[in-house]
């Protein structure tokens, strides 16, 4: 993959189908996770799928570049529900070719769709070309202040 400009990229929603290429475009997100099996991912996937949506490029058959998006609903701003972007990736040898914008303008599209009065997302990155590239994806930084709490113990059973 990579190389020549790619063909035009396929923008769309993922299905369990997917799973596979996924797995393998978020080593691209973290790749110090260890690899997982399709099989030992399925159940989550199936459940994530089924609470929010993955949006995907795919170009050559392949997933490129994905992000999730998950609608909450709220009691507050007239009913109206708020939406989180997350695990926003490109695979390595597709970066820099508007594709990644591409999976965030879908995600943004369907919370209007939803009626969403904001979508809020967190990056880790300190570079700023990743803080570049999500502003000129249409986010704003500053107008939040963000906190975060981690290494939550592991569920029983997992």
């Amino acid at each position: 993959m990579g190389g020549a400009p790619p063909p035009a990229a396929t923008i769309r929603p993922a299905r369990a189908a997917d799973l596979p290429g996924m797995l393998a475009l978020y080593r691209h997100l973290n790749p110090e996770d260890p690899p997982l099996s399709p099989e030992a991912a399925a159940p989550a996937w199936a459940a994530l799928l089924a609470r929010a949506t993955v949006f995907l490029a795919e170009a050559e058959e392949f997933p490129v570049a994905s992000c999730t998006l998950v609608v909450v609903p709220s009691v507050l701003r007239g009913l109206r529900p708020y939406a989180l972007v997350e695990n926003v990736v490109t695979h390595a040898g597709w970066r820099r070719r508007g594709l990644g914008h591409a999976v965030l303008h879908a995600a943004l599209a369907a919370a209007r769709a939803e009626g969403c009065y904001k979508v809020m997302l967190a990056t880790g990155s300190k570079e700023p070309g990743t803080l570049r590239f999500y502003e000129t994806a249409g986010f704003a930084a500053g107008t939040k202040t963000f906190f975060e709490w981690r290494d939550l113990p592991p569920r029983h059973g997992a």
